[in-house]
């Protein structure tokens, strides 16, 4: 009955549940764009520097302790209840896996592959764009898809302070103690976060060198 409820409460809101769908996947998008764009070159950059694993890696192994509400929250005095704010606490926590994969995934690759390469003639650039990353893509990926699940659970976080996003119904729904508002929300951001996981461990697949 409760799912039914909540259903048709979706389906009486289906503007409004787009709208919210809209948001979330635009926070997904801000947040992994930016782990990306920040994490992939730290990773290859601890990889080859000890002095500065140190210093990085364990930064963001700290940040994995942070709760992602409280970064929201400390963000609110300087951006306000605005979009950056949500954005920033979510790129916080997409920023540790990604980081942490790249820096293994390098790594990993065996010495002899790069000895290899150099003894055919390759430069550094074309060592690192031919044969470290390839090798090291499936790894990478496997770090985004798990940021990629935990930013669409953190996202209806946003709704706390009116971001918007799927979480407006979980939020809603407590306000209200309707659980069936409640669960549009939960439902939504469980289908996304399963649609995600299943498309990213195909992507992961994908990029695997045959061995």
């Amino acid at each position: 009955m409760i799912l039914f409820d909540a259903f048709s409460y979706a389906l009486s809101r289906g503007d409004e549940l787009g709208r919210a769908l809209g948001q979330h996947l635009l926070f997904v998008a801000v947040a992994l764009g930016l782990g990306i764009a920040l994490c992939v070159p730290l990773g290859v950059l601890t990889s080859r520097s000890r002095a500065a694993a140190l210093t990085i890696i364990n930064t963001a192994n700290a940040l994995r302790v942070v709760p992602s509400l409280a970064i929201l929250f400390l963000a609110i005095p300087y951006f306000g209840l605005s979009f950056t704010s949500s954005a920033l606490a979510l790129t916080v926590l997409a920023l540790p896996p990604i980081l942490i994969n790249t820096d293994a995934a390098f790594r990993s690759i065996p010495a002899a592959v790069k000895e290899a390469a150099y003894g055919m003639g390759m430069t550094n650039r074309q060592v690192l764009w031919r044969i470290e990353v390839p090798l090291a893509l499936p790894v990478i990926v496997a770090g985004i898809r798990t940021a990629t699940v935990e930013v669409i659970a953190s996202a209806t976080l946003a709704a706390f302070i009116g971001g918007g996003g799927l979480g407006i119904y979980i939020t809603r729904g407590f306000a209200l103690f309707d659980n069936s508002i409640l669960l549009v929300g939960a439902i939504s951001v469980a289908l996304l976060a399963l649609i995600a996981e299943v498309g990213m461990g195909r992507l992961e697949r994908l990029v695997r060198v045959p061995a």
